[in-house]
């Protein structure tokens, strides 16, 4: 499919090519990072990670992120190895090893480390954690707010809690690729995944929001990721006297829907164009771009400098 978008999509720039990882520690050329085929990330997908952005030499909503980052290590008895000042630490002497301070995104990850054995148990990890930070140049592509995304409904639905809990940034991503490729051989760009009851709830990728008669409406966050970008968006919803409910709803009222649009760390605010080949709204969007205003003003204050 030569025109498919995702809310990732950035210009090429070349400087990727030579960035520098870091890998416990070590700061090194991304052809030379390299983690063991014991561990327990590769192994098994036994590990947590964090999506964030770099503005003006400022991380984005820190605090927030390491709030998330550490609360699933502790639900999943994930030893971090250091307090927040050290991942502060780890990332500032990345970003300086790579001369970046702006549009920069940032994956960090963090595994179970080099098990003694190719077995499950979390035990045989012996070693102590694995912490991979990768940075990139990276802005999101002007095109997507104007063409927005397409997504499909998929048969991959986001589960109980206590199947896997949804609210885990967890390397275990399997549900959600194979709803992306359902999306994918449907002819979309995106998965639009329902919950367990057949409620709408959230992207493979992102969280999910519609516009109804001037009102937003996102899932209740039961069976998705809590990401920080949809709840400063409620947030901005409330402190601006902008309608904001957290419920559930169906696909009924996804397609009737005036406007829709997708969170995330990378893309902010992403329109959708049509779910299942139907058209949401007549394309003009007008809440969505005064969300997306409220937003960079948020990140403006926040990180000191226009985004």
């Amino acid at each position: 499919m030569t025109d498919h978008k995702t809310t990732h999509d950035a210009d090429a720039d070349i400087r990727n090519r030579d960035i520098k990882i870091y890998v416990n520690g070590d700061i090194v050329h991304r052809d030379a990072a390299k983690v063991s085929v014991y561990d327990a990330g590769f192994m098994l997908g036994d590990g947590i990670w964090e999506g964030m952005r770099l503005y003006h030499g400022t991380w984005a909503f820190f605090d927030e992120h390491m709030d998330r980052f550490f609360n699933s290590c502790k639900a999943i008895a994930l030893n971090v190895g250091m307090d927040r000042a050290g991942i502060m630490d780890a990332l500032t002497r990345t970003a300086a090893a790579n001369d970046m301070t702006h549009d920069v995104h940032c994956r960090l990850m963090l595994t179970r480390g080099i098990k003694d054995k190719p077995f499950q148990h979390p035990a045989l990890s012996t070693s102590g954690p694995t912490l991979v930070i990768i940075m990139e140049h990276s802005k999101p592509v002007d095109r997507l707010q104007s063409a927005g995304i397409r997504l499909a409904t998929v048969p991959q639905v986001r589960g109980l809690p206590h199947a896997q809990d949804p609210k885990l940034n967890s390397h275990s991503k399997l549900n959600c690729i194979i709803a992306c490729l359902q999306a994918e051989a449907a002819g979309a760009d995106e998965a639009l995944m329902l919950d367990p009851h057949g409620f709408v709830n959230t992207t493979n990728a992102c969280n999910f929001f519609i516009v109804r008669r001037g009102a937003v409406w996102t899932s209740t966050g039961d069976y998705c990721m809590n990401g920080v970008t949809r709840q400063k968006v409620i947030d901005l919803c409330r402190d601006n006297d902008i309608p904001i409910y957290e419920k559930n709803f169906s696909l009924y009222e996804a397609y009737g829907a005036d406007e829709a649009f997708l969170t995330g760390t990378f893309g902010a605010q992403t329109p959708v164009a049509q779910i299942d080949g139907k058209p949401i709204g007549d394309g003009d969007r007008p809440l969505t771009k005064i969300i997306q205003g409220l937003y960079k003003d948020l990140i403006a204050q926040h990180v000191g400098g226009a985004v």
